[in-house]
């Protein structure tokens, strides 16, 4: 288990945290003379579970240490981050429910893309659009952390969740062209291998009882 590795699995369990200190309604923490509400203590959860992504890219980049499982992990750790985080803010009435449905049901769609492509050996890598829409995604989460206590930020953070729904489909569509160019073209090769073997079988199989049975005429014929 590599740094990266386990920078990954350390937002994972930030999320729990994230959960219980955003739906948490009267939790406050005194730090000497500050007090810090729960909407602060989830806003500095998120962000720290959010560098972690920055931070476990820059260190497998830097140190070589790029894995398979680094690489299928980290988008899970961040659909869960970031789902996590909305369905709480929609819970506690600071973000748009139909927003959050369709920014979760692409994360789904793209996590089953992204399974179906590994199981054929394929492995769909982060694009620029995509990093570019988690970005989006925490700014506007932060927005609508602040706004729950400060609701002036309320309407910048929902014209935020806009962008972040337009950042969420074109990487969607992005993902789905990858998808289609490679995995689908190396499904359907696979299957027409298999189709032209199992009708090479099935001729060797017509041949043989055609052999048989002309064999077996040849012999009742020499009897008679």
């Amino acid at each position: 288990m590599n740094v990266p590795n386990s920078l990954t699995i350390a937002r994972i369990f930030f999320v729990p945290l994230l959960v219980a200190a955003l739906v948490q309604e009267n939790v406050s923490i005194r730090v000497g003379g500050i007090v810090i509400t729960n909407e602060w203590l989830a806003l500095g959860i998120f962000l720290i579970a959010a560098g972690t992504d920055l931070l476990d890219g820059f260190l497998a980049r830097r140190w070589g240490q790029i894995t398979t499982i680094g690489t299928l992990l980290d988008p899970i750790a961040d659909k869960l981050l970031i789902s996590a985080a909305l369905i709480s803010l929609v819970q506690v009435h600071a973000a748009p429910a139909w927003m959050v449905v369709m920014i979760v049901g692409r994360e789904f769609a793209v996590s089953g893309l992204r399974g179906i492509a590994a199981v054929e050996g394929y492995t769909i890598k982060a694009s620029e659009l995509g990093k570019t829409k988690m970005i989006a995604q925490v700014m506007a989460i932060s927005f609508l952390l602040l706004s729950i206590r400060h609701p002036n930020l309320a309407t910048v953070a929902h014209w935020m969740m806009w962008g972040v729904v337009v950042f969420t489909f074109a990487s969607a569509v992005d993902y789905f062209r990858k998808f289609w160019r490679k995995v689908d073209a190396r499904v359907k090769m696979r299957r027409r291998r298999e189709l032209l073997r199992m009708e090479r079988r099935q001729r060797l199989r017509t041949a043989a009882a055609v052999g048989q049975s002309g064999s077996g005429v040849g012999g009742f014929r020499g009897t008679i």
